[in-house]
């Protein structure tokens, strides 16, 4: 495809290593545009930039990752968006530290669609599995683009249900997009690219380096309405993006779980700071105040969870009594993946609620 303008002069800015974000957006302030940053003097970029920055940007970015960058924009599917760009997600502008520049791969279009971030747990239990594609689903459903980080657990489940819904799914990476990190998403890599996308502000050729991922997760945030928690221990890095999603001014919501979990122990602390307690989709609705956003893109919303399969093959099975995934198995002869995903179903249609320990009970 035909080069943004401008875009060489972005990428021998963007790609100086010892320039920061920072001090691209005060030169960018200070002079207008990248061009003329590019043809300011020394002494004048001193004015703004320290010494070692100015004798940089004069000595300009490496040609060959220039040349490397300027040859994957070839592949009509790749993009560069810059702060220039019209298509620049606006949400991102009112963050702290935007990216003066992001590496796209996939549709331009869902920059700027209502977004929900949903972030979890790597090692994830089968039910927040469950849990994360299905309310993906349903809120993509809503016209909520599903915005995660790709990680495997519930980012790679919150994409899935993403894609599946019509809103679509866009993953933030800590990596540049000729790297597809964790390899086993590769295939989740190839179907976002075509369906949904994913965006990066790390240059080509970055590997994944843990210092990167914290970053990353302020983008994740910074993109959407709200921070849907499903699954996160005390230490998890999901919850890094929740802060950062509170102090963005964004809804942070939390899907609660077992006491004796510790995969549920962060999403508690999250709730006992105030964070909105999530038991269906409609609660998600209502703290995103969704008329609003949904009246923007014209999409209806629907919220039948209803699954007739599930209704018939599950609800003989419950009864009124409290029960466990493992009796209901037994009694159905179905997997414990399928039980999960029906028990979901109906428990968002308002006919099991949860209760601790991982069991269930039928309330009409």
């Amino acid at each position: 495809m035909k080069a943004p303008p401008d875009v060489e002069c972005w990428l021998n800015l963007i790609l100086i290593d010892s320039l920061s974000s920072e001090s691209i957006r005060k030169l960018l302030i200070a002079f207008g545009s990248p061009r003329d940053i590019l043809s300011a003097d020394t002494y004048q970029l001193e004015r703004i930039v320290k010494k070692q920055a100015a004798y940089s940007i004069g000595r300009r970015a490496d040609k060959s990752k220039v040349d490397v960058a300027l040859k994957w924009l070839e592949d009509p599917s790749n993009n560069i968006i810059t702060l220039a760009d019209h298509d620049y997600p606006k949400l991102l502008l009112n963050i702290v530290d935007p990216p003066p520049l992001l590496y796209l791969k996939g549709q331009r279009k869902l920059l700027n669609s209502p977004a929900l971030a949903i972030v979890g747990s790597r090692n994830a239990t089968p039910q927040g599995i469950v849990n994360a594609s299905a309310f993906a689903e349903a809120a993509s459903n809503a016209g909520f683009c599903i915005v995660s980080g790709m990680a495997q657990g519930i980012d790679t489940a919150a994409h899935q249900g993403g894609l599946r819904g019509i809103s679509a799914s866009i993953a933030v990476v800590g990596t540049g997009l000729d790297i597809v990190y964790p390899a086993k998403n590769r295939e989740l890599a190839h179907l976002l690219a075509k369906e949904g996308a994913l965006i990066s502000e790390f240059p080509l050729g970055m590997p994944a380096l843990g210092r990167n991922f914290p970053r990353r997760n302020r983008i994740i945030s910074g993109m959407s309405l709200g921070c849907l928690v499903v699954e996160a221990t005390l230490h998890s890095g999901s919850l890094i993006t929740a802060k950062q999603a509170l102090e963005q001014g964004r809804e942070v919501m939390a899907i609660p779980g077992s006491i004796h979990s510790p995969l549920s122990k962060g999403c508690h602390a999250l709730i006992k700071q105030g964070a909105k307690l999530i038991e269906n989709i409609q609660d998600i609705l209502d703290e995103l105040n969704c008329q609003t956003v949904l009246s923007h893109e014209n999409i209806n919303i629907t919220l039948d969870f209803s699954d007739s399969q599930g209704d018939s093959l599950l609800l003989p099975h419950l009864g009124y009594d409290v029960i466990d995934i493992d009796t209901l198995c037994m009694r159905s002869g179905l997997t414990v993946e399928a039980v999960s995903a029906m028990l979901l179903t109906l428990e968002l249609n308002g006919m099991v609620a949860s209760l601790p320990g991982g069991r269930y009970q039928r309330v009409r």
